[in-house]
């Protein structure tokens, strides 16, 4: 019954109010989730290199651009934690732990003395609370993708999915607004002193909030069906390697192609590389970041827009047009942003971000639609936290090596596009499963492999 639009697993309807509910908690989830993630990116490309890394070396915004990466070798671990335990316990208790985590990292962050006062204690300080963030970003997108997608009607789960999605871009604008804001209220050696503080401080206020929203809302349907009929794989994530492992490998590099490029504002690179001092540009930070928080709006509206049409079109198509998109803001950014202009700044990342929601709206509906009922949420997690280390994790860090070692975003623009086409490659690898069964009734339907030229998985 869990298949039937507005239905519950026990056969009652579901009423919209029910449906608004989850759709507004799981924005607010991971928005906040995301938030939180992004505060740590733009802080180091503005002033976590000179706080922090700068007495480890020249390259101290390498380096602060690697401990970024860093954190996304443990996605995976937190995603085998999440995948288990979500699998087995249920999607809701873990959203609640990650949002905690999460929360609790970015506040310490907040309150951590810098390089100048304790030392090598401060960025080693720094990394550990960078990499609690990862465990929990790990784990969170995955129970959150399924709450969103496992309560909606069948026709309507690519709009439904879009929400924890568009969690991504709202996370950016808000972390870029309130930097933004606060480099305005404390400018200059105001910021550096104590201003950036201010939004890791503020994660406080939007955990609870986040917490709040999540505690009333019911869990999947499909979670509670396998739950009631004792159905719960005892080792999710064995099973899933066992039997998909080629699957978890082509869907993460979906992620993968979509990450790498999106990367270049929510890891950082495009506010150091447009505001260093000594830099070709060497643009005032508060306008870079309101129009890094102006693209974010261009991202979550075409993220939305994706999911809606994925509904219409399929999974495979949309992503598709949303990888020739994709490509042709690739190739569009640099120059734009190299001509020192706030306006073309801006330009450049709202072409670039078209693609990005394109390719990145339909991402819950598909994914979910992958894997069978009873390992979903290892599947999901798992697949997602191999794209983002093969992707985003050290995007930033390599565009930063690339422009060091040629003197052009020439090799940064080539490296993106590469990425995207990889990621072109693996849809393609797909059939589309559009409106396949969610439900444990159809374990077997699922079972069967989405990639073309194989008949089980």
């Amino acid at each position: 019954m869990t298949d039937q639009p507005g239905f519950t697993p026990t056969g009652t309807i579901a009423s919209p109010a029910d449906r608004r509910r989850v759709v507004f908690a799981t924005v607010v989830g991971t928005t906040v989730e995301w938030y939180d993630f992004f505060i740590y990116a733009t802080a180091v490309g503005l002033v976590f290199g000179e706080l922090f890394f700068k007495a480890l070396g020249a390259d101290s915004i390498l380096i602060g651009f690697a401990t970024v990466g860093i954190s996304f070798l443990f996605r995976p671990l937190g995603a085998f934690l999440a995948g288990h335990f979500g699998d087995r316990l249920g999607r809701k208790r873990v959203l609640m732990w990650t949002l905690i985590l999460m929360g609790a990292a970015t506040a310490l962050i907040g309150v951590l003395p810098t390089y100048e006062n304790i030392g090598m204690t401060a960025p080693i300080l720094l990394v550990l609370l960078r990499i609690l963030q990862g465990l929990s970003a790990g784990g969170e997108w995955g129970g959150a993708v399924l709450m969103a997608v496992e309560h909606a009607p069948k026709k309507k789960r690519g709009a439904f999915g879009a929400s924890p999605q568009i969690g991504v871009p709202l996370g950016l604008l808000l972390a870029s607004g309130v930097m933004a804001i606060m480099t305005a209220i404390a400018p200059g050696e105001q910021f550096v002193a104590w201003g950036w503080r201010i939004p890791f401080l503020l994660s406080v206020v939007l955990i609870l909030v986040g917490y709040y929203v999540r505690r009333n809302v019911e869990e999947s349907p499909v979670f509670a069906e396998l739950a009631e009929r004792k159905e719960k794989a005892r080792m999710p994530i064995v099973q899933l390697f066992r039997k998909h492992l080629l699957l978890v490998i082509i869907a993460a590099l979906v992620f993968a192609g979509n990450n790498a490029v999106g990367y270049m504002t929510t890891g950082g690179y495009i506010q150091n590389y447009s505001t260093d001092p000594e830099g070709p540009l060497a643009l005032d930070r508060g306008p870079v970041l309101w129009a890094v928080a102006g693209s974010a709006v261009t991202w979550l509206l075409s993220t939305l827009i994706a999911g809606f049409v994925s509904d219409r079109l399929g999974r495979r198509t949309t992503y598709i047009i949303g990888w020739v998109l994709q490509l042709v803001g690739v190739f569009a950014l640099f120059p734009l942003v190299n001509t020192g202009s706030i306006g073309l700044l801006f330009a450049g990342l709202a072409i670039l971000t078209i693609g990005l929601g394109f390719t990145y709206g339909p991402q819950a509906a598909l994914y979910t639609e992958l894997f069978p009922a009873s390992i979903r949420f290892s599947g999901v997690s798992i697949s997602y936290a191999i794209g983002a280390i093969a992707g985003g994790a050290f995007a930033p860090t390599i565009a930063t090596a690339l422009v060091k070692s040629t003197g052009t975003t020439m090799s940064v623009t080539w490296y993106l596009a590469g990425m995207t086409v990889i990621g072109l490659i693996a849809t393609l690898l797909l059939r589309d499963r559009s409106g396949i069964p969610l439900g444990p009734d159809h374990e077997e339907e699922q079972s069967v492999s989405p990639i073309y030229g194989l008949a089980k998985a």
